[in-house]
């Protein structure tokens, strides 16, 4: 009970302070996060800044290849006595953007910042389809005279292909370091749709590559417990940075419950270990004092040997003998009993039909004649190992428990039955019964009903039964004020047959 009351007390606290210190974990792992949030937002602007750089230099490459076009359509309608020599000075001041001048059928007339070897791409209308399709030209068409048109074709420039190469990098490797440097968090990074995953960190890729829909799956979960962080890089373009807390914080909520656990099955390890010593002490005190006992009465039944032989040579009437010859046996077989408590019985081929015979034609004459015995036994033998002083003394605990249930007044009906495995004992009485409540215990040490005794009968018949001989004694029915039946089951011993 110490034990207990201190463990009702302890382990309530043990818990407190687990959960205590699992919440300022948490505390803390929320700030780290709120700070690498932060950091990942600042960082973002910078990237978002370059990549509005980077765009406004697409624009200025756009509106500035208007410019070449609109330079081109004044050559081409330009009357005698115009000024065109700014217009050419603004065409030849184009050092970057690739451009292809061709007429209406798709023949080239001029290019520009290209070197010789790339004209022999487009040198035929199909070739300069193929290349304009392949390499993402820009058109511009020119309209010079009526229905009459010229076309320019551009692509961004060489600079600003390297421009966009290396925001890309920028892009990437911001993504990377944020889930890099994330501190020991699970992450998924999508884009703007929140479906389409761009990178991930801290998430087993196995299972990954084995479940296409798990990230989905952990996506749907990350958002239900933290609202995913947006990060912004300019003009409506966003990724979202999803999250939850590290596993190892939530291996430790479980903690408390797993040390619960495990110290539950502590205590009842324990327990039984302590009540196995226990049981085992008051097993080795019942041996001891069983072994006394034998030991005490082989003195007095051997002078009642001797005394029997002078009674004999005495010319006493010899059905007095014989009686006192049956109680010395009797004497001789309790000695037996005691002495074989607490080592295990040799069990032997015996006909229970016979031994059961026996017992109730000894134990009849020594009983109140208000007891009226009742046999059902086949005439067919059956035959069982058994250990025969053992089982007769368990028939002794039934019969005697029957006459008290009785008050020495009754009916005891002993019923012998078999099939193909197993023989059945059957001890009936008229007693006044057992409450169905109590017939849970009455095989339990300490049972019992009378004023004197100490209740191991019927523990002692369970134990020679279940431990000994395998087999098993139950109640088989019991009500109060009319009877009830005991059960012993036996293995039936089968013999085999010649061949």
């Amino acid at each position: 009970m110490v034990l207990i009351i201190a463990a009702v007390i302890t382990f309530p606290l043990m818990i407190w302070y687990s959960n205590s210190l699992i919440d300022k974990i948490a505390e803390e792992e929320r700030n780290k996060i709120a700070i690498w949030a932060d950091a990942i937002q600042r960082r973002a602007e910078v990237v978002a800044f370059t990549n509005d750089f980077f765009r406004e230099v697409a624009e200025e490459e756009d509106m500035h290849a208007n410019y070449i076009a609109k330079a081109f359509k004044k050559l081409y309608t330009a009357q005698s006595g115009d000024d065109i020599l700014f217009y050419l000075e603004y065409i030849a001041d184009n050092k970057t953007i690739p451009c292809i001048l061709t007429d209406e059928n798709g023949r080239v007339s001029s290019v520009k910042n290209m070197d010789s070897t790339y004209l022999e791409k487009i040198n035929t209308p199909e070739k300069l389809r193929k290349t304009i399709s392949e390499e993402n030209y820009n058109t511009i068409p020119i309209n010079y005279y009526a229905d009459k048109y010229v076309y320019l074709y551009y692509k961004e420039s060489i600079i600003y292909t390297q421009l966009r190469e290396l925001l890309r990098e920028i892009t990437q490797n911001f993504l990377s370091e944020i889930a890099d440097n994330v501190p020991s968090l699970p992450v998924i990074i999508t884009d703007s749709s929140q479906q389409n995953v761009l990178l991930y960190s801290n998430i087993d890729s196995l299972r990954v590559q084995n479940d296409p829909f798990y990230l989905e799956y952990l996506i749907l979960s990350m958002r239900t417990k933290n609202e995913p962080i947006e990060i912004s890089f300019g003009r409506n373009t966003y990724v979202y940075v999803f999250y939850e807390a590290a596993s190892i914080l939530r291996t430790l909520r479980i903690f408390p419950i797993i040390q619960l656990f495990l110290v539950i099955i502590f205590f009842l390890v324990a327990y039984s270990l302590f009540g196995f010593a226990r049981r085992f002490e008051q097993d080795r005190l019942w041996v001891g004092m069983s072994k006394e006992t034998a030991h005490q009465l082989g003195t007095p039944i051997s002078s009642l040997m001797a005394w029997s032989e002078l009674l004999e040579n005495e010319n006493i009437n010899p059905d007095i003998v014989k009686e006192i010859n049956k109680d010395i046996s009797r004497l001789e077989n309790i000695t037996q009993r005691f002495s074989k408590i607490g080592s295990v019985p040799k069990l032997k081929v015996e006909n229970i039909n016979l031994i059961t015979s026996e017992f109730i034609s000894y134990f009849q004459s020594r009983v109140s004649s208000s007891i009226v015995f009742k046999t059902k036994i086949p005439d067919n033998p059956i035959y069982a190992c058994i250990s025969k002083h053992l089982f007769e003394w368990v028939l002794e605990n039934l019969y005697k428990n029957a006459i008290d249930a009785m008050n020495g007044v009754g009916t005891i009906t002993v019923l012998i039955s078999e099939d193909k495995q197993f023989v059945y004992v059957d001890v009936s009485d008229t007693g006044k019964g057992i409450e169905i409540k109590r017939q849970s215990t009455v095989f339990e040490p300490g049972y019992t009903t009378k004023s004197r005794g100490w209740g191991l009968g019927l523990t002692l018949a369970r134990r020679i039964i279940k431990d000994y001989h395998k087999g098993k004694i139950e109640i088989k029915n019991s009500s109060v004020n009319k009877g009830s039946t005991f059960r012993v089951k036996l293995k039936k011993y089968q013999k085999q047959r010649k061949k």
